[in-house]
């Protein structure tokens, strides 16, 4: 009996399956994530206190476009940019209005689950601790900013900043170099 044959062609269906593009690795990309994988991943984030940053001075401030229809201007205060171990992002966010009245935050968010933080309010100089729970980064016209800072800044291809000076650096070039292709799911 001469095996041969079927030998050849497993071997030819073994070669053509290692022939076949090796698909990207989309474990850090939430679309292709199930609910219950999204759900583990919040689930497994344990921080604990998180300490304030020192009050904006304006000299750190950074600002980032958001949109040409909104009135207010968004800043960053560049010396609270932090990635974490934890895959979260802190920074200190700042709007100002029209009028001159600053709306300061102290937030975090998670690029893994497209989601955000605040965990503290600031106002004539003090921080109030105000933490909130996770809340996903929405796609809403009037609320644009988080949307802006996870896809042009902090989380490129929904992938994390790994440093501060890469964060810096795409706040002042006004937007992460890996943000430069963008597909109509990522804005």
């Amino acid at each position: 009996m001469n095996r041969a044959p079927a030998l050849f062609a497993a071997a030819l269906v073994a070669s053509a399956a290692l022939a076949q593009p090796v698909p990207e690795d989309r474990s850090r990309d939430r679309r292709f994530k199930s609910d219950w994988e999204i759900e583990q991943e919040k689930r497994n984030l344990v921080e604990g206190e998180v300490p304030l940053p020192a009050y904006p001075a304006d000299a750190d401030l950074v600002q980032f476009f958001v949109s040409g229809a909104s009135s207010f201007r968004f800043y960053i205060d560049a010396s609270t940019l932090a990635p974490g171990p934890d895959g979260v992002i802190r920074y200190v966010l700042i709007a100002h209005s029209p009028s001159g009245y600053a709306n300061v935050s102290y937030e975090g968010m998670r690029c893994v689950t497209s989601s955000y933080k605040v965990y503290a309010l600031g106002d004539g100089g003090k921080w109030t601790r105000r933490e909130s729970e996770w809340r996903e980064i929405e796609l809403n016209p009037m609320q644009r900013w988080h949307v802006e800072l996870r896809s042009r800044y902090f989380c490129p291809g929904r992938v994390p900043i790994h440093t501060v000076a890469e964060g810096r650096d795409a706040l002042r070039r006004g937007g992460h170099p890996a943000a430069s292709v963008k597909t109509g799911s990522e804005r």
